[in-house]
């Protein structure tokens, strides 16, 4: 989808190409160094809207793997998982892009675990949440406006989920309340992985 912003930003940019731009003997040669310059300004604003991934390892978080362990990275906006230990200290790995928390006042960091999941959660608003907003409704049942998507996986801190979202535009943004997001699908392939009592670091 087209973002409106940065399609006006780059109109802006064209145009004052176009007018500092040198005169060149051929108007073929003049737009396609224009065009170069404009395609470099984009990539470069590209990589700015790109999170910062970093690779991560368990063993910078954990003792032991055991049954598996979660890293979710908010800084790079991504979940790491490792299967459990195959007696060699060794796991499967899995990594899901993520939504984070809007703000540092939301960001809860450091040791948790999944103490239960659920497919099709209801979503309920914290009393923060309707403080701030009143008019949010008390409890929104599973379906497409659950902001919980399709599965949950509770953790140990109170209000605080691993789960899904049907607004796909959340993932790789800041864009929750203190939850970690996942896509859907991703989700219900993690939540068909994790066991209750996995254990969790949110760094």
């Amino acid at each position: 989808m087209t973002n409106f912003r940065n399609s006006e930003l780059t109109k802006r940019k064209f145009i004052k190409l176009i007018a500092s731009a040198p005169v060149i003997a051929s108007p073929f040669l003049g737009s396609a160094a224009v065009a170069q310059e404009i395609a470099m300004q984009e990539q470069d604003a590209v990589r700015h809207n790109i999170s910062s991934f970093r690779a991560v390892d368990w063993r910078e978080h954990f003792d032991t793997l055991g049954e598996g362990v979660i890293v979710a990275d908010t800084v790079s906006r991504a979940l790491h998982f490792w299967t459990a230990d195959n007696g060699a200290g060794v796991g499967g790995y899995k990594l899901y892009p993520t939504s984070v928390p809007i703000s540092e006042e939301l960001t809860r960091r450091g040791y948790t675990s999944v103490i239960k999941k659920v497919e099709g959660p209801t979503w309920t608003p914290t009393p923060s949440m309707r403080e701030r907003d009143p008019s949010l409704p008390r409890v929104v049942p599973a379906g497409p406006k659950n902001p919980l998507g399709t599965h949950a996986l509770y953790l140990s801190w109170q209000y605080y989920r691993i789960h899904g979202t049907h607004d796909t535009r959340k993932i790789g943004r800041k864009a929750s309340d203190g939850c970690i997001g996942l896509y859907n699908e991703m989700i219900a392939d993690l939540y068909s992985r994790v066991p209750v009592g996995m254990r969790v670091r949110v760094i």
